[in-house]
């Protein structure tokens, strides 16, 4: 069964953008890079652009925690440290995939 993250971020209005470009950099980075994660997923809310909404797949909690040591996720977290009003964290297991009507 596959672990999720699911991490919310609420961001200070004057780094929005910054924030954007390094999330999408740590995303993209996680996915090519690392064995165990096998998908993640940045969402930004279209009505508050502060708030970024990730949902992250990854085969255990011992890719977790690798993604977690890793130097680009270590990178990402110093870089965005002080740009970030408020964030929460909340591990799950999925249980029931489903992209375009197909059952993963």
């Amino acid at each position: 069964m596959l672990e999720a993250l699911i991490v919310q971020f609420n961001i200070k209005p004057d780094f929005i953008e910054r924030f954007a470009s390094a999330i999408r950099h740590n995303a993209v980075t996680s996915v090519n890079e690392e064995q165990g994660c096998k998908f993640f997923d940045v969402c930004r809310d279209p009505e508050d652009p502060t708030v970024f909404f990730l949902y992250e797949l990854y085969e255990n909690q011992e890719a977790i925690q690798a993604h977690m040591r890793s130097g680009h996720f270590l990178e990402f977290s110093e870089l965005t440290k002080d740009w970030v009003s408020h964030k929460t964290v909340r591990s799950m297991q999925r249980s029931v995939g489903c992209m375009l009507g197909q059952q993963l």
